[in-house]
């Protein structure tokens, strides 16, 4: 007789706060210029599960999905124009790929917004999945020291864990060098530790599809916005050029793309536009157009603010 076919459970946990960091990272930065592929990125991992675990892809099933973020409460998420929009279009992603999200509310320390919470809430969600015998493999993608204390555990119950990680750094509008690394502690701890960075790099320059796969053909939120008109501030004027307040890294324009007189535009003047592609593939701003008077919104009421 036959011995009973067992497939392989695995969980996935996501840090939401770093997958939207990595995500923003090669959509914004990255020479790709798009967001990462849920749905790809969980084919991505059941294969490269099945490959480190030595079994066939199909023996390996990923049973459930979490996704763990702070965020800001309603009223001020209205207060940033797009904001609801933009959370409700990436909770229908991870709603369509069968991802249950979790959230708690960002809390104000030291006059800043910050996460509280979630890191400890994520742990107990794995902990008590692996606890109960209902997975095999926890594949986390996360990079805070913060986890160290999970992994330890997962290691004393015999369940294997697959961390995603990314390093990647650049220099942002303001000049400041950005940083982003794995904690050295999780990444010895980790059974597979998986550097997707250097996955990606190689993937992309052997021009593998599973890799390619793993972006997006188009941001469905910038899509979206192409063809719309959007409402911002002016954050710079320089000789020729300057640049609009829009999340994540503001929006190039050139006066040749402004409707009326470049030089009676000035930092802080309210001004409509859409987003369009350059030929690097980056987001700029076109049709430029300042508001003056009645044509200009209240601050609270502008379509975009900076995040």
């Amino acid at each position: 007789m036959n011995e009973r076919f067992t497939p392989l459970r695995v969980g996935v946990f996501y840090d939401g706060n770093f997958l939207l960091h990595v995500s923003n990272y090669y959509n914004y930065i990255h020479p790709q210029h798009s967001r990462l592929s849920i749905s790809d990125l969980h084919a991505y991992i059941k294969q490269r599960v099945a490959q480190e675990e030595g079994c066939a892809c199909k023996g390996c099933q990923i049973i459930c999905a979490h996704y763990f973020r702070g965020r800001i409460n309603a009223a001020e998420a209205a207060q940033r124009g797009n904001q609801l929009y933009n959370d409700r279009v990436f909770e229908d992603i991870l709603m369509a790929e069968g991802v249950q999200t979790h959230y708690l509310p960002l809390r104000n320390y030291l006059g800043k917004k910050e996460e509280r919470g979630i890191d400890v809430w994520l742990s107990l969600e794995a902990y008590e999945m692996a606890l109960s015998g209902k997975i095999d493999v926890a594949v986390l993608i996360a990079s805070d020291t913060d986890y160290v204390p999970l992994l330890r555990k997962l290691n004393s119950l015999g369940v294997r864990v697959m961390l995603l990680s990314w390093e990647f750094e650049y220099t942002n509008d303001d000049g400041i060098k950005i940083v982003t690394k794995t904690s050295h502690d999780l990444l010895q701890l980790a059974t597979y530790p998986i550097p997707m960075h250097e996955v990606i790099a190689k993937g992309l320059s052997e021009g593998n599809p599973q890799i390619q796969g793993l972006f997006v053909g188009c941001d469905p939120i910038r899509e979206e916005l192409s063809d719309r008109k959007l409402v911002s501030e002016i954050l710079s004027i320089k000789n020729g050029f300057g640049f609009i307040k829009y999340p994540n890294n503001n929006l190039f324009f050139h006066s040749l793309d402004v409707i009326g007189d470049f030089n009676e535009l000035h930092p802080g003047d309210q001004v409509e536009f859409i987003i369009e592609k350059n030929a690097q593939k980056q987001d700029v701003a076109k049709n430029v157009r300042k508001l003056t008077g009645k044509d200009a919104p209240a601050l609270d009421d502008t379509t975009l603010m900076e995040e």
